[in-house]
């Protein structure tokens, strides 16, 4: 039973992780914003590391370039889009977006992979994707086709494209690392790699600037966002199955949505709920397959 609390809960804060992005980039500039989530993300997962296995496992030289691209993919890539995007797109509609990571880490499993793909998958997929373009358009699809889709929209894509090479990197490296420290590496790296950019934003600067707002938003996601979801997840993960687990990811939208109603006042239109429903249900279908 406290599996599945823990797993409830961790769908929730990665719902509320919306929400606090959108909050951060109000006064904060986004590789900065990534940069320092990132940097609380690693203190927390280097302490998590060594209660839990002791030490951080010393990298053998065939893993250092697989793990430093999901630094690249997973933190970096994923991280500059979410921000990025967020400057722009509400918070319930980015967590719709991003809810397509599974239809595409199906996608790319089954073109670089060989894994099965059947009827179902397909359907799933194509619900999905269905649901994906009436949030994106707010309804109206045929502006897809017509161009009038804005930036902030196809930087959130990005953190799918981003999440997908990391998910798929991610299956050879975690044959030979734990999950834990995978992530804990691809944190490190990825936090590095944000640092440069942050730079030419002004982060030294600007440091003393950034209200408690910020800050809270950043420990939020450093924190519960990263740290502890990352945590329960893959307890959840150990068990009862990668599969079960999964499932309750599809709660990320719902409480994303309702923490973006209740604490930004977002509205809830018609086509968001009806957009997120299709990407709910193809989401299912697509990991029951």
């Amino acid at each position: 039973m406290i599996t599945y609390i823990k797993l409830v809960l961790t769908a929730i804060i990665w719902g509320g992780t919306f929400v606090a992005g959108r909050i951060v980039v109000q006064t904060m500039e986004p590789f900065t914003a990534a940069f320092f989530r990132f940097a609380v993300a690693s203190i927390c997962l280097l302490i998590l590391t060594q209660k839990i296995e002791r030490r951080l496992p010393k990298l053998k030289r065939n893993q250092i370039f697989t793990v430093i691209l999901l630094g690249l993919t997973g933190v970096f890539s994923y991280n500059a889009f979410f921000f990025l995007g967020l400057q722009t797109v509400t918070a319930s509609r980015a967590a719709l977006i991003v809810a397509l990571n599974p239809t595409f880490i199906a996608l790319g499993a089954a073109l670089f992979f060989r894994e099965k793909f059947n009827g179902l998958k397909l359907l799933g997929i194509i619900t999905s994707l269905t649901g994906a373009a009436v949030v994106i358009s707010k309804g109206q699809v045929i502006n897809i086709f017509k161009g009038s889709i804005s930036w902030g929209e196809f930087f959130v894509f990005g953190c799918v494209l981003s999440w997908v090479a990391y998910t798929l990197i991610g299956k050879s490296v975690m044959k030979s690392l734990s999950p834990l420290a995978a992530t804990t590496y691809a944190c490190i790296i990825g936090a590095i790699a944000l640092l440069i950019p942050a730079l030419f934003e002004g982060i030294v600067q600007n440091f003393m600037q950034f209200p408690p707002s910020a800050w809270l938003g950043i420990l939020y996601l450093g924190v519960l966002g990263s740290a502890i979801g990352f945590s329960w997840y893959y307890e959840g993960v150990a068990a009862i199955g990668a599969a079960k687990a999964s499932i309750f990811i599809n709660l990320v939208p719902v409480s994303a949505i309702a923490f973006a109603a209740l604490l930004l006042q977002e509205p809830i239109t018609v086509s968001l709920v009806l957009g997120g429903v299709l990407v709910v249900v193809g989401v299912f279908f697509t990991n029951k397959s």
